[in-house]
């Protein structure tokens, strides 16, 4: 007897319902600093009237698909070039930081001036321990805090991107670009720093973010695609060989305690 694979609603299917996304930090160390991911969700607004925007269905459809990633730091940090005209970073809050200069290295660093895309424009990144992971093919684009304001402009922008968290969990950082190197940039404990969109099969399906178990088996996997980015240009070319030796199953729900 033949078994029809056919739905007869589509939203049946195996590929209906929530998506599914696990988040989990790489490491336990510090992890108090770090909060949990949150969806964009504008509090505060006015919903009294009908025609609010806070009450307007695409308005809130659009902003239920955002989740945010706060700053675990306070940063004041100035662009410059030493006597031999190699760039460095100068920690502005000097003893008043709440970053122990010896440590500031572990949080921020810039990227060797030769991988620039501009020559004029430094690129630092923001080290941190967040990763996504999912069992269905799912797609995280991570973008700048355009809902947010700031008294203060980024002197600069943020590198955005986008890749398959199913086949390539890793930990995310946040990347700037700085065009305006005469303004300091600075960072907040507790601001958004990022916003995280996740694409899977169907548009219209919402999007579940659970905390992860980091097991044996995701663990294993990650430490076989880890620093690959080091030694080839093109690390997509790389999904099919990762998918190859994926486990079927690399989210596990962390239990409620």
């Amino acid at each position: 007897m033949q078994v029809s694979l056919e739905f007869e609603r589509p939203e049946d299917g195996p590929a209906s319902g929530p998506v599914t996304v696990g988040w989990f930090l790489t490491k336990d160390k510090g992890a108090v600093l770090y909060d949990p991911p949150e969806r964009m969700i504008m509090r505060q607004t006015n919903k009294k009237h009908a025609k609010s925007a806070s009450r307007c269905p695409a308005v809130i459809q659009m902003e239920s698909r955002y989740f945010v990633v706060n700053c675990p730091f306070d940063l004041h940090i100035g662009f410059d070039r030493d006597e031999k005209g190699k760039p460095r970073l100068i920690n502005r809050a000097g003893a008043a930081s709440p970053i122990r200069s010896n440590k500031i290295s572990e949080v921020i660093m810039m990227v060797n001036e030769t991988e620039w895309r501009y020559p004029d424009r430094p690129t630092v990144q923001l080290m941190l321990p967040y990763c996504f992971i999912a069992d269905e093919t799912v797609y995280l684009t991570q973008l700048g805090t355009f809902a947010h304001y700031r008294p203060d402009p980024l002197p600069g922008t943020i590198f955005g991107g986008r890749y398959p968290l199913n086949l390539w969990p890793r930990p995310l950082m946040w990347a700037f670009e700085w065009h305006d190197t005469s303004k300091d940039l600075i960072l907040r404990r507790g601001e958004p720093l990022f916003y995280c969109q996740f694409e899977a099969n169907g548009p219209d399906r919402p999007v579940q973010l659970v905390e992860a178990e980091r097991t044996p088996e995701l663990e294993s996997y990650m430490e076989k695609i880890s620093g690959a980015v080091n030694y080839v240009n093109q690390t997509f070319s790389l999904f099919k060989a990762a998918e190859a030796m994926r486990p079927e199953k690399l989210l596990t729900p962390k239990a409620r305690k």
